[in-house]
């Protein structure tokens, strides 16, 4: 899968459902798991049967303010507001932390300012964190994945998956084996291209 991602909650209140939250991204490749503001005890998770915790990186931080991602990893808030972006519809960043809000209340207006963006899985109403955990990662793989397209038909094939193609080989003076053009011949070749 491209890029990489981490998944996040905040001050869950069943320890069964970050078990099984942590167990599930674990699964789906996660690169790292965080709880913010949340009392955690991996001891205490049951429910995490691959015990994520020996193999994927976890973190605690006391507040949203101690927070820290890495550069150039997006912040993806989950929650169901009428300004957040219906999943279907969304392109996860290549490189991703995303944070599902708690069990018994919602992000607050000032953490949603703060993130990159806002994500609502569109049900009629609130799934637990961890259903809600396991529906985004889905998500990405189908996004990330690389497992080309889906059947049209429910009784047809899909189509073939394409064997991945890397582009040529680039210099800073242009296309290695093409002469690179002067500013002067190229806005010279454009009018030719548009007459």
């Amino acid at each position: 899968m491209r890029g990489y991602f981490g998944i996040g909650v905040l001050q869950f209140s069943k320890f069964k459902n970050a078990g099984n939250l942590f167990r599930t991204a674990h699964a789906f490749g996660a690169s790292f798991v965080y709880t913010i503001a949340a009392e955690f005890s991996a001891s205490k998770l049951a429910s995490d049967t691959s015990r994520s915790s020996r193999a994927v990186p976890w973190y605690e931080y006391d507040s949203f303010d101690a927070l820290s991602l890495p550069r150039g990893c997006a912040l993806v808030g989950v929650e169901l507001t009428d300004e957040a972006i219906d999943l279907p519809r969304f392109h996860h960043p290549l490189a991703a932390a995303y944070l599902m809000g708690p069990e018994k209340g919602s992000l607050t207006p000032e953490i949603i300012d703060r993130c990159d963006h806002v994500v609502r899985i569109p049900t009629g109403f609130s799934l637990n964190v961890a259903t809600a955990g396991a529906i985004l990662m889905y998500d990405r793989s189908l996004v990330h994945g690389g497992f080309g397209e889906r059947a049209t038909t429910s009784v047809g094939m899909p189509p073939p998956k394409q064997d991945h193609t890397h582009g040529g080989r680039f210099s800073r003076k242009g296309r290695k084996g093409a002469p690179r053009l002067e500013a002067d011949d190229a806005i010279e070749k454009l009018g030719e291209n548009d007459g």
